[in-house]
């Protein structure tokens, strides 16, 4: 199962959060149909992404007949906010960047818009997200093969033992004595 930094690493999920905690700070939780409307996605692809979202405890859905409401539910983004505590202060508070030369000029940066900044942040953390699970799916594969090796080893060696039993039987048999 995917850890919950691999949920959040998806741009639609993080998409489909930002629409409910919308929602929930004016009270309401969220049919499908309006996330849908809203996010200008496939009913299929919300419902998938609500899924994964449903089985990190991110999302609580409430039904009524055959209609599902959603709101969020932050907790387990605890993890990730634990996670992030100790870069919060990377950002220099006045504008500027620490130099590795005490006399050195410092380099002021030049100003960003916070819609950049979020867009850059996205983009990374979706980057991230892509690195992590090609990383993973790398690690598996290796795991898999390893697995494979393994067995086929452990195959070889009990045909050997067996041969090697059998031969020990056979010279025995030939053998005048006991």
């Amino acid at each position: 199962m995917a850890d919950i930094f691999d949920v959040v690493s998806d741009g639609t999920r993080r998409r489909l959060l930002r629409v409910l905690l919308d929602r929930s700070r004016r009270g309401g939780d969220v049919s499908v149909g309006e996330i849908v409307t809203e996010l200008d996605l496939s009913q299929p692809t919300v419902s998938k992404h609500l899924k994964v979202l449903r089985d990190h405890g991110l999302v609580a859905v409430r039904e009524e007949g055959q209609h599902r409401y959603y709101r969020i539910d932050a907790e387990p983004l605890a993890e990730v906010e634990e996670w992030l505590a100790p870069f919060r202060g990377i950002r220099p508070a006045l504008g500027r960047v620490p130099s590795v030369d005490a006399n050195a000029p410092t380099i002021a940066p030049a100003p960003v818009e916070p819609s950049a900044a979020w867009a850059v942040a996205t983009a990374s953390a979706e980057a991230a997200g892509r690195a992590a699970a090609s990383i993973a799916h790398v690690v598996q594969s290796g795991v898999s093969r390893w697995q494979t090796g393994v067995d086929v080893i452990e195959r070889r060696v009990e045909a050997g033992y067996r041969r090697t039993a059998e031969n020990v039987a056979r010279l025995r048999e030939r053998l005048p004595f006991d």
